[in-house]
């Protein structure tokens, strides 16, 4: 090798982190207006507090960190982590030569003479590295930072759902416990009208119609309560799967009589800008991760159509006999860059290219929708916290009418003013309001739940520049 050869292949090191063809990064316009509907006069969001703060209930604290330590999805997110981060690595490494101990041994005809000769040479190596004067590997390295973080991401996103989905799965179960124990008082008061009616059956009092129509009351509240310990079992199984385990004893002993009304208090939480939700929500975090990594191939699509220059170089012993590769005077090196200009290859960068370009706009798009989304589940979070209080409220009052309307058609029936139809028709509507109390106040606690996942609530913060190690 030549000393000119060696200062071009020198300089052409020298210019490893050259030019990028990657396209200037500009974060796409929010699809979404300016505020919420029903939130118009806010100016600004209160800090989302951790969910150990949100949610207080003791058993319900337990089960959320039962879940972040056991639920396997979590655990398969944690493990995608670890698996962009090692792909980041390689692409890393891909800037840097790697050297390795080269042995060759080799038997050939000489030049002129056309005798057998014998070449010998043990050393270090570099094998076919890439200088990436255009940036081509720095471009994929850039696209395997962006989808580690994007990972990373979907990690807090997967969170934050979890978090989500045991508080409404916890919510549910006390739901079930109070609808059960309505069932059972119902069955119980149903019993006792058929053993009433049966007496006053007997005594010409009442007629066998009276007491047929209570036997099928009484049978309609034993299906209904075998309908809900189904759907309870049903819920302590959905809960155990987030859990990653069985719900435990303690908790379940401690279920028996809970109620929706004792759960405690979530704080109201102000939703603040839609503009917010950029730096809040995980899932908007690692849609713009995903982005960031199709713009940087796009860089990488294009430096495919210039030269790519590759060094392969070696220093140690050579001679012609084994016995003397390490002998006086048998030390040197030799240096071979080699540079491939594309000229012809059908069209297959150029697709490249165009396809870079396409999942770019695809991303774009993704983006775009995940902000769309987060704006409709806290617009819709936001409409129920307007509205299911006030039905909420209303529900009860018409639970309580219709228990005094349970009373005053008992007393009428019991002085002969009114049938017995008057009667039954009476308990089941209070059944039916008394159940429809739990099934809104259920839904106004999950409406909470729904609000706090929503708006990020839980989630860690933004990630986005820190590199792995």
């Amino acid at each position: 090798m030549t000393k000119r050869s060696t200062t071009i292949a020198l300089a052409a090191a020298a210019l490893l982190a050259g030019c990028s063809f990657i396209p200037t990064y500009e974060r796409p316009a929010a699809p979404v207006p300016v505020a919420y509907a029903t939130t118009a006069t806010q100016a600004s969001a209160a800090a989302t507090v951790p969910w150990q703060d949100y949610f207080a209930e003791p058993r319900l604290q337990q089960l959320i960190e039962t879940a972040l330590a056991n639920n396997r999805d979590l655990r398969v997110a944690v493990l995608n982590i670890e698996q962009a981060r090692a792909t980041f690595q390689v692409r890393r490494a891909d800037l840097y030569p790697g050297v390795g101990l080269a042995a060759n041994a080799s038997r050939a005809p000489a030049t002129g003479t056309g005798d057998l000769t014998n070449s010998f040479n043990v050393g270090l190596a570099i094998s076919a590295w890439e200088i990436d004067f255009f940036g081509r590997v720095s471009s994929l390295k850039e696209q395997a930072l962006a989808q580690y973080l994007a990972t990373e991401e979907g990690r807090n996103a997967a969170q934050v759902s979890l978090v989500a989905a045991v508080a409404n799965g916890w919510l549910t179960l006390l739901a079930d416990e109070e609808l059960l124990d309505l069932s059972r008082q119902t069955l119980a008061s149903r019993e006792e009208s058929v053993r009433l009616t049966q007496l006053r059956l007997d005594a010409g009092v009442a007629s066998e119609l009276d007491y047929r129509q209570a036997q099928s009351l009484t049978q309609a509240a034993k299906a209904t309560l075998a309908q809900q310990q189904r759907q309870r079992a049903l819920d302590e199984n959905a809960l155990a799967l987030l859990l990653g385990q069985a719900l435990p004893d303690n908790v379940r002993t401690s279920l028996a009589g809970s109620r929706l009304a004792d759960a405690p208090a979530m704080a109201p939480l102000p939703a603040g800008l839609p503009s917010d939700l950029l730096t809040r929500r995980p899932d908007i975090r690692q849609a713009e991760q995903q982005l960031i990594g199709a713009n940087a191939n796009i860089g990488a699509a294009r430096a495919a159509f210039f030269p790519r220059i590759s060094l392969t170089t070696q220093a140690g012993t050579a001679s012609g006999e084994l016995s003397g590769l390490f002998k006086s005077g048998s030390w040197g090196f030799s240096i071979a860059p080699s540079l491939l200009l594309p000229i012809f290859d059908a069209g297959r960068n150029q697709a490249n290219l165009d396809s870079a370009q396409a999942s770019r706009g695809i991303a774009i798009a993704q983006y775009e929708k995940a902000i769309q989304t987060a704006f409709r589940e806290v617009s819709d979070a936001l409409a129920g916290q307007a509205t299911l209080g006030e039905q909420a409220q209303a529900q009860q009052l018409q639970a309580e009418a219709e228990s005094a309307r349970l009373q005053l058609a008992d007393l009428r029936y019991r002085n002969g003013v009114s049938s017995y139809l008057d009667l039954l028709d009476a308990q089941r509507s209070l059944f039916a309001a008394q159940q429809a109390v739990v099934q809104v106040r259920l839904a106004q606690l999950q409406n909470q739940v729904s609000l706090y996942k929503a708006l990020g609530g839980g989630a860690p913060g933004t990630i986005t520049g820190n590199t792995p190690s």
